[in-house]
């Protein structure tokens, strides 16, 4: 018989928008280790992390830094309490051996010529050779020394491990988290029959991400995971504010974004407008951002360096300002001779404006 080539189509990119309750509220939790640094998130995030102890603080930068890819939902689960489920059921020795498999995955520092890969069993012997272990996969700036510690102590005892992280996220659940997902979720569910309305699975994968982000991706990493995968899922979030977050499990990518009334959509749905609102209007509502969107409006299209210069700022209040001005839309930020330049969006100012007198005096 004479061989017939077959030929197949290629994978088709499968893309939803979906709420996701266990990745959902699980990057919400893990955003409160960012209310040092980020402005623009909602009250919520900087309401509850004021409200942990000293040492819940700790606990959770040790669950989101150096336990991460322990807690980390690793599919898709139907809630948040089937997720916990899990946690608890699941052997403690894959709970650990899951974290340590995704830190092997990580090739991001390049090695001396004399120096010999730490193996998994080599990293477990010594809390020096964990440390060093990590410094083989991860940047240095990354590495907490004194959260990676105490991981350490957690990764040679898989049983206090699992004990520990299922009690963190049963308690935080239980505290703060529950009450909070039951009063976002009709918005959430709103949030998603909105964008359903805008057909991304006929979109290339790109083209919806532009679409329901709202400007290109910046992050290359992500770029280059989205090439790979054949599910595109994006997940609302009531907590986010203007940035974005990312998660993947198998062949599924998802992005998650701040709850809103997309552009075009007509619904009614005043939770999301007026959450998109609020998003927005944080943006504005300090002095020194103010300033930095004057201070471009009348110089025009500067350097990170010449603003900080201008103004007077600090680094890290620079950088925080710009993030937040950048992630809600207001500035257009590009590389431009090794440096990050920044230029006004006036259509985006214009359009929050309109968003402020529809919300107000047209959708009564």
């Amino acid at each position: 018989m004479p061989i017939q080539n077959v030929i197949t189509a290629p994978p088709t990119t499968q893309i939803r928008v979906g709420i996701e309750p266990a990745h959902n509220a699980f990057h919400t939790l893990a955003l409160l280790t960012r209310a040092r640094e980020l402005s623009g998130l909602a009250e919520w995030v900087y309401t509850t992390w004021d409200a942990l102890t000293k040492t819940e603080q700790q606990d959770t930068d040790l669950v989101m830094y150096g336990l991460n890819y322990v807690v980390k939902p690793p599919r898709s689960f139907s809630s948040f309490e089937a997720y916990l489920e899990y946690l608890k059921a699941e052997d403690p020795y894959v709970l650990r051996d899951r974290m340590l498999e995704e830190y092997e995955k990580m090739e991001c520092c390049e090695m001396e010529s004399e120096e010999i890969p730490i193996s998994r069993e080599e990293a477990l012997v010594h809390v020096d050779t964990y440390l060093a272990y990590l410094k083989q996969r991860f940047p240095e700036k990354f590495i907490y020394s004194e959260i990676e510690r105490r991981a350490y102590t957690y990764a040679v005892d898989p049983p206090k491990l699992q004990t520990f992280v299922v009690n963190y996220m049963q308690s935080m659940w239980d505290r703060f988290l529950s009450a909070e997902w039951q009063r976002n979720n009709p918005m959430l569910q709103d949030a998603v029959i909105a964008f359903n309305q805008l057909e991304l699975s006929k979109m290339s994968k790109i083209e919806a991400i532009q679409l329901v982000v709202g400007r290109e991706l910046e992050d290359k990493h992500w770029l280059t995971e989205i090439e790979d995968v054949t599910n595109l899922v994006f997940v609302p979030n009531s907590h986010i504010g203007p940035y974005q977050s990312y998660f993947q499990y198998a062949d599924t990518l998802g992005i998650v974004f701040g709850a809103r009334l997309p552009e075009g959509v007509m619904m009614d749905a005043p939770d999301l407008s007026r959450n998109e609102i609020l998003v927005r209007l944080n943006a504005l509502a300090d002095d020194t951002r103010l300033q930095i969107l004057k201070y471009i409006a009348e110089n025009g299209e500067k350097r990170s360096q010449e603003i900080m210069e201008g103004l007077d700022l600090s680094q890290s209040a620079s950088s925080r300002h710009l993030t937040q001005l950048s992630a809600t839309g207001y500035l257009i930020g590009r590389r431009c001779e090794g440096a990050k330049c920044y230029q006004l969006n006036s259509d985006r100012i214009r359009d929050t404006l309109q968003a402020i007198e529809y919300f107000l005096l047209v959708n009564k």
